[in-house]
């Protein structure tokens, strides 16, 4: 971890993937990350342990597990900032007639609300409520939404009936979001939405990842797709040297949301 001077939704994300990367955590190594004192960490791990998402230990805190992640109303108010940046970056790749694919998620939903406020003449299918009541209030964007078991954690519809309704269709673009990514690929936690996404990508032409800057190298618990699959990633900031090397290498282009 770099040292850097985060707020608190952002150390909050950081916290939860520096834990799905390691078993535990040190109150005083993410101070010097975080660039807070100890006791500023301290009480994001309390209120973290509140909510659920992580067990406090002495000096730190472990992890629930790598398939365990914050509801996704949990998340949508973490990172609005980047979020929405993110989503604006991704709408301007967007072309009228388009034909897309929008996964359920919190990035996937700040990237919808942009997505409405701008696009024209598009048809989007998703599993995702949040997308469906963002881009629902537009009368140039057709809303399909795609049948299957509602999981109030993850704020959509997911299982076998989802994916074989997906594979009813193509898109020229699927937009994802994946709980991390690393040299290998990106990767989910809940295996249910991992399948959707794979169907999602199988039946588009371009295949696009929106992933704030927690995810760069967090491992979760299922890989989605190796990184040659994708074509584009959205990020709110530049990844590291390794897999900065790896995207390149994959010949995966890299937008950056200023």
């Amino acid at each position: 971890m770099s040292a850097q001077r985060l707020g608190k939704n952002a150390r909050f994300e950081r916290i939860v993937a520096e834990l799905r990367a390691s078993p535990t955590v040190r109150i005083s190594e993410l101070a010097r990350a975080f660039g807070v004192s100890a006791e500023t960490v301290r009480r994001d791990i309390d209120e973290l342990s509140q909510r659920g998402l992580v067990d406090r230990t002495y000096g730190g805190a472990t992890g629930r597990a790598l398939a365990h992640e914050p509801a996704v109303n949990e998340r949508y108010r973490l990172l609005v900032e980047e979020r929405g940046r993110i989503g604006e970056r991704a709408a301007q790749l967007v072309e009228p007639g388009d034909v897309l694919m929008i996964d359920s998620g919190s990035t996937t939903t700040h990237f919808a609300q942009r997505l409405a406020a701008t696009a024209q003449d598009l048809t989007v299918l998703t599993n995702c409520l949040g997308v469906v009541l963002a881009l629902g209030q537009s009368p140039s964007i057709r809303v399909v939404l795609c049948p299957g078991d509602y999981d109030v954690q993850e704020g959509g519809s997911f299982g076998p009936e989802t994916c074989a309704f997906l594979r009813r269709y193509n898109a020229t673009k699927a937009f994802i979001g994946a709980s991390g990514l690393t040299a290998e690929g990106p990767d989910e936690t809940n295996s249910a939405a991992t399948w959707v996404k794979r169907s999602m990508i199988e039946r588009s032409d371009r295949k696009l990842l929106l992933v704030d800057q927690t995810k760069f190298g967090a491992r979760s618990l299922e890989l989605i797709c190796p990184l040659e699959a994708l074509d584009d990633v959205i990020a709110d900031s530049a990844p590291g040297p390794d897999l900065r090397d790896a995207l390149a290498s994959a010949r995966v282009n890299v937008h950056l949301a200023t």
